[in-house]
């Protein structure tokens, strides 16, 4: 019992981070319908913000040794800055583009942010110590629950409490509903495309740094891909909590998760290395039967 609820947690610290990426992926998607592949070069960028520029194997802080809620501004400031120049100076040309060059245009922001990285820092993977004192663990009867993965879970519900009431009780939220339902209409009426869209972007900025943030005090080590893991998993769990609904990527977030915890805890020793296939497996027999995913949208006509 005490194995399995050590696992349950285990699962919950990680759906709560890809949950987290995946509401800025499906946010993106729900108004624009731009599958954004480039949202986790943005985390990565997180990251690296924290450091001060050098081909050094172990980093040096800057933004990083500021106290804990300036360090949160900080990253919010960059990466939701970083977020809004996307838009204005690549997305913004190409809205009314079909899905898939959206996508390509993405992977190519990816790319940029990538080299940027590489021509500041280098291609050296580099060690930080980051909020080290929240691996300290809390001993809960049998359980010990690192300090980490509690400030993970809160982190996320806190995010995702936030957000809902932004959609739901202000009236940017109800115009960025309404964009999602039905864009073109949605201006039609009065909503501003520009505010809407730059907004969802904001909020995605903020996810991702946060992410940036959680992913980094875990891993403790820097490279220029580190955040395209999270993203793929984050863009798996939009897909199958249901592409364009929110309640949908947490809740596929989640999923993703559990199913990749439990599996890596409980399958024959000699199957684990396979896990990610098993994961995998699942995921495609879950479309098979049910293919507009977990939380369907009656918005969304096109699936991607």
């Amino acid at each position: 019992m005490i194995n399995f609820a050590q696992t349950f947690i285990d699962a919950l610290s990680l759906g709560s981070l890809y949950a987290l990426a995946a509401l800025g992926i499906g946010l993106l998607f729900g108004i624009l319908r731009l599958i954004n592949f480039a949202y986790g070069d943005l985390i990565t960028l997180g990251a690296y913000a924290l450091i001060i520029p050098s081909t050094e194997a172990v980093a040096t802080l800057f933004i990083g040794g500021w106290p804990w809620f300036m360090v949160i501004i900080a990253v919010a400031v960059i990466v939701v800055a970083a977020a809004l120049l996307s838009d204005l100076l690549v997305f913004r040309h190409i809205r009314r583009a079909d899905p898939a060059t959206l996508m390509i245009a993405s992977f190519a922001v990816s790319f940029v942010i990538q080299n940027v990285i590489l021509m500041f820092y280098g291609s050296r993977p580099k060690s930080v110590d980051l909020w080290s004192n929240l691996n300290y663990q809390i001993a809960v009867g049998g359980l010990r629950i690192p300090l980490l993965q509690i400030v993970t879970i809160l982190a996320t519900l806190v995010l995702m409490g936030g957000l809902t009431l932004l959609l739901k009780r202000t009236a940017l939220g109800i115009q960025m509903r309404a964009a999602a339902e039905d864009f073109r209409m949605a201006r039609y009426l009065g909503v501003r495309g520009n505010l809407v869209i730059g907004l969802a972007f904001a909020i995605s900025g903020v996810l991702a740094a946060v992410a940036s943030l959680l992913l980094l005090s875990q891993t403790g080590t820097l490279s220029q891909t580190m955040g395209v893991p999270l993203m793929l998993f984050a863009f798996i769990a939009t897909v199958v909590g249901g592409m364009g609904s929110l309640i949908g990527a947490a809740t596929g977030g989640f999923a993703v998760a559990f199913a990749s915890v439990f599996l890596q805890a409980y399958l024959p020793d000699d199957l684990r290395p396979f896990r990610d296939s098993f994961v995998f497996g699942i995921v495609i027999l879950m479309l098979l039967f049910r293919p507009a995913g977990l939380v369907p949208t009656k918005a969304l006509v096109e699936r991607v």
